[in-house]
Order: C-alpha cells, then structure tokens, then sequence
C-alpha cells in the first residue's frame, strides 16, 4: 500500500504535504467507514448489529462535533491532526490484539468491533476537521489560489472513497486483522508526515470561545427560521442524505445477503459510485457556468432520486449497483449546488453558529440510517429503501420549489466557505432563477 511513503516525504511543499496527509487520513477514514460494518456482518451474520455498527459509528461523531472546533483553536490544527491519527493507530493495535486473543464469532469479538467503530469515527470527526482548517489556512495563505486548494482537497477525499471501500472488503476477505492492520499502516503515515511539518497558522474554527454550544445552536436555528430559502435547503439535504445513508448502512446487507456477493463487491459498488461522483465534480464547474446554479441542481437532485428508486427495487445486483453509482455521481453535484447556496444564504454575522446548525441537521440522518436499518428484518430493507426514496423525492421538490420562489434571497453572495469545486460558487446571482 502506498501510503507509508508519506513519513519519508519531508522536501514536499507545506500544501502538498497537506495533500497527502490528508490522503493518508481519509484512506484510512474510507477503510474503516465501511469496512467495520462489513467486519461485524461477516463475523454474526447479523442485519440488526450490522445497522448498530452504522450508528455507533454516527453518534459520538455527532457528539464530538460540540467540542472538536474548540480543541482545534487550543491546540493548533497539526497537532489535533496528529494525535488523532496516533491514537487511531494504537485503537487498530489493541484491536488487533482482542481479536487474536478472542473466538472469532463470539459476543466479546463483536463488542470489540462495535467500540473500534465508535471510537474510530471519534477520531475520524477530529483529524478531518484539523485537515479541514489546514485546508483554510492554505487558502487564506494564497487567496487567488484558494479555490485550486479546496478542489485538490475534494479531489483527495474522493480518491479516498474509490480506494478505501474497494480495498477495505479485499482486505476482510483475508480477515479482519488485515483490515485492522491497513487501517492502522495509513493513520501512522499520517502521523509520521507530521514529523517536521509546519504547515500555516489556521484561522480559528470556532466563532467564540465564550459561547456555548448550544446558544451557538439557538442563534443558528432563529437564522434559520429568518430565512425561507435557507430552511428549504437544509430540508433538501436533510432528506437526500437520509436515502443515502440508509442505502450506505444496508449495502452490506442487500450485496451479501440478498444477491449472494463478498465483502470485496460491496466495496466495489461504493468505489464505482464515488468515481463517478469525481466525473460529476469535475463537469460541475462548466455545466453551472453554461445553464446557472437552479437548473444544475434541480436536474440533480431529478437524477438523485431516479438512482435512489433503481437501488430501491432493483432485481439484480447489476441494476443495484448502477442505481448507487448513479445516486452517487448526481448527489455529487447536486450537493455541491447545494452548499454554494447555502454560503450565500449564510449572513457573515454569526456564520459560525448557522453553519453549525445546518451541519448538524444534515449529518443526523446517519446515524438515524442506522437505527432503522438496525430496527427492520432484512426482507424489509426493500420497502425502507423505497420509503425512504420517496421521502428524498417529495422533500427535493419541494425544496428546490421553495428556492425557486426565494431566489431573490440569494442576490447577494457572501463570501463562500471554499468548500466547493472551482467557479461551482462564483456563478452570476442572475443564474439562480430558472429559465424562463
């Protein structure tokens, strides 16, 4: 695997530097989002446990969001990064050491992969936010390169969700000690990339240390309710990550129990879907300056649903697995539609705490996935899947209506968080109204 090639890399520039910590970080991310929940499926044979796994992943990354910016600004954005891939790789370790000690198909096996999960995802919420404020300070460093930081940054998350599910069920056909073992190879490269590493000081990631979280979440929530356009938006990404959490967290499910699959296809289908997500960022750009933001995202979001319905009653694991690609890819643009609207929605005043809130509410339908794929049998994922499809396909429409008849809310761009691909949130505010 390459990534351990990333300690002995020294000479690269800071930016690139980050770039590949930054690989490292979200390969070993991708391996373990989507290889544990295969682990504890293979292991028990198990529908409900394999969605628990889905949500004791989810909450404490929710949890850990309170707190995570704050230790970021008190600690610095490299050493957050640091520590958290140092302690991944010593989470890997000692589950490696349980596993060996335990019986391979036991309850004690299982609460071990359930804890490496939980804790895992901890530590995945802090080094991608550390990553992310690195990402800013580059920016803020170079502003007319910023856009080119933040597309290379997409572009390395990405590459991560082609490689990490595709490798991760590869891997657990040799067993779980060999995933446990790529997942902690690629957090020690990124902690060994850090070794003489300085990257940029980073702008603090938290609006003020005086501020609690939940006010910070109260001030967002009345910003939100101001805004009409705003509201219909996070409600548009609420629901569209609902179907695609609930479709990530039964996927090992659907593959290897309904249509008879390995570990090794289940990550195929979601590293198919993530390259056609990098060939749908990479048109993004040129199709919003061509036809404007509202047309690009409402033919999204249309595509969005139709791949949400194919997976939905897909017959065969061939039709499956062109619906996940299909959802994938559109999702990718519609999403990126999606949040250069909400840069613009969001008043510079208190952007912190708005910012807040509309990430919270769109990151708790995935650990609600979980706990519904946990709750129905698995001969009732089909009718969940299409529920949940056809909640994606009401809310969209509705949301993309609502913003359609608040459009004029978006004539005035605030400057954006860079989280997009280039040009995606530097579209003519004319262009957000559709054609006549």
């Amino acid at each position: 695997m390459p990534a351990p090639v990333l300690a002995t890399a020294p000479a690269a520039s800071p930016a690139r530097r980050s770039y590949l910590l930054r690989a490292a970080d979200q390969l070993a991310t991708a391996m373990a989002t989507y290889g544990i929940p295969l682990l504890v499926l293979a292991t028990t044979g198990s529908g409900a446990l394999t969605g628990l796994a889905y949500l004791v992943e989810w909450v404490p990354r929710l949890a850990t969001f309170t707190v995570v910016g704050t230790l970021v600004d008190r600690h610095g954005p490299h050493r957050v990064f640091r520590l958290a891939n140092a302690a991944r790789t010593v989470l890997a370790v000692l589950t490696i050491a349980a596993l060996s000690a335990l019986p391979g198909n036991g309850a004690a096996s299982t609460a071990v992969a359930l804890c490496f999960c939980a804790l895992a995802g901890v530590t995945a919420q802090v080094s991608f936010l550390a990553a992310e404020a690195i990402g800013s300070a580059h920016s803020q460093q170079s502003p007319q390169r910023a856009h080119r930081v933040q597309s290379v940054q997409i572009g390395v998350d990405q590459g991560a969700l082609i490689i990490g599910p595709l490798l991760g069920g590869v891997l657990l056909l040799a067993g779980p000690l060999a995933l446990l073992a790529a997942i902690a190879a690629a957090s020690l490269a990124a902690v060994g990339g850090t070794v003489g590493w300085h990257p940029p000081a980073a702008a603090s990631v938290v609006t003020s240390p005086a501020t609690s979280f939940a006010r910070s979440l109260g001030a967002g929530l009345r910003t939100v309710a101001r805004q009409p356009a705003l509201a219909w938006l996070v409600a548009g990404l609420a629901a569209s990550n609902l179907a695609l959490a609930v479709i990530e967290s039964s996927a090992p499910i659907t593959v290897m129990q309904h249509f008879g699959h390995t570990s090794a296809m289940v990550g195929a289908v979601w590293s198919a879907g993530a390259a056609l997500s990098l060939l749908g960022l990479a048109a993004c750009g040129r199709s919003i300056d061509r036809w404007g933001l509202w047309a690009v995202g409402a033919m999204g979001a249309a595509v969005v649903c139709l791949g949400s319905l194919t997976t939905a009653l897909a017959p065969g694991f061939a039709t499956y697995t062109a619906g996940v690609a299909l959802l994938l890819g559109a999702d990718a643009v519609m999403t990126v539609v999606l949040r250069t609207l909400r840069a613009r929605l969001i008043p510079p005043r208190g952007s912190g705490a708005t910012l807040s809130v509309t990430v919270v509410a769109v990151l708790l339908p995935f650990p609600l996935a979980g706990a519904l794929v946990a709750a129905v049998p698995a001969s009732g994922l089909p009718v969940l899947l299409t529920a949940c499809a056809l909640v994606q396909i009401t809310v969209l429409a509705a949301a993309f209506a609502g913003l359609r008849r608040h459009h004029a809310d978006l004539a005035t761009p605030v400057e954006p968080l860079r989280l997009v691909p280039p040009h995606a949130d530097e579209t003519a505010a004319t262009d957000l109204a559709p054609a006549a």
